[in-house]
């Protein structure tokens, strides 16, 4: 169903801001029995998980290993991953995957593995030692979302607060008192330009980075880092404020936006090339193209 604005009692069990696949995903995963609510910034298809190309990496191969995606992705992290939260994902990452299938996404298929429990073609990105990452064509973010749209349209639970700008968390006690806890948010209600007070038992932050705070950046518009400033202004501990991610390939035109050109293109043999059409990541990583993201960006 579909909010425009809060009137009466109006009490959430849980309240999530952003409705990526993280927040959308998180709502389908909560209990049925309770009132769940999900604010946009603006609509359900502007998130950075939409613009998503490459796809999903998860091991879906008989020569793959849950030993190796670990590998390969504290490998990519240089080390400074939790390896706790590494093992969890990946463990967990074929049956994500599965559940995607089940919700009717669909996934490229390769003939070659017709018979196999999954039938999809598998495209290789950086960092990653295998071919585990499945994918619909060059728009699996898209496709993700949409399949994740439908899924809430199904629970009358679930309430939708489309143009919906988070703007402060609401504490019951002042900032300085340790015992403070989030009842809910205010947020502008962008088609009215009213400020509403929606309060929740639970508060969920599911808003992306803040990347759109550069000037050059893949990211959607709507990733300019609000839920982490609400989160400090509450009082929350904020960390590892290091890590922004940067996508080292992108198409550059001077005359129109900057996007994102999938990383599946150096997993599938493009090279990287300077203007006299010479190769040139070989001389910084062994493995050329194909090294984690953050080696390619520098």
């Amino acid at each position: 169903m579909t909010q425009d604005d809060t009137k009466g009692d109006n009490t959430y069990d849980v309240l999530i801001v952003g409705g990526g696949a993280a927040g959308m995903k998180l709502a389908l995963s909560l209990p049925k029995d309770l009132r769940v609510g999900i604010l946009f910034k603006r609509n359900m298809d502007d998130c950075n998980s939409a613009m998503a190309q490459g796809g999903i990496a998860a091991v879906l191969d008989e020569d793959d290993s849950v030993e190796s995606h670990i590998a390969d992705t504290m490998n990519a992290g240089a080390g400074l991953n939790d390896p706790d939260a590494v093992r969890f994902i990946v463990e967990h990452g074929r049956a994500e995957v599965e559940q995607l299938v089940d919700y009717g996404i669909d996934f490229s298929a390769d003939d070659e593995r017709r018979g196999q429990n999954f039938p999809f073609h598998l495209t290789r990105e950086g960092g990653h030692s295998q071919r585990r990452v499945a994918h619909v064509a060059d728009a699996t973010g898209r496709a993700t979302v949409e399949v994740l749209q439908r899924q809430l349209e199904k629970h009358d639970n679930i309430d939708l607060f489309a143009d919906h700008l988070a703007i402060d968390l609401i504490t019951d006690k002042p900032r300085r008192n340790p015992r403070r806890r989030c009842v809910g948010l205010y947020a502008l209600n962008l088609q009215t330009g009213h400020v509403v007070a929606i309060p929740a038992r639970v508060t969920a932050l599911a808003t992306g980075g803040s990347s759109r705070v550069y000037l050059y950046t893949s990211n959607s518009d709507g990733a300019t880092g609000d839920g982490i400033a609400m989160a400090w202004r509450a009082g929350c501990r904020v960390a590892n404020m290091e890590f922004s991610q940067f996508h080292p390939t992108c198409l550059y035109h001077p005359e129109a936006r900057t996007y994102l050109i999938t990383e599946a293109m150096r997993g599938e043999g493009a090279k990287l090339l300077l203007p006299d059409g010479t190769s040139f990541m070989e001389r910084f990583d062994e493995r050329g193209e194909l090294a984690p993201r953050d080696i390619v960006a520098r």
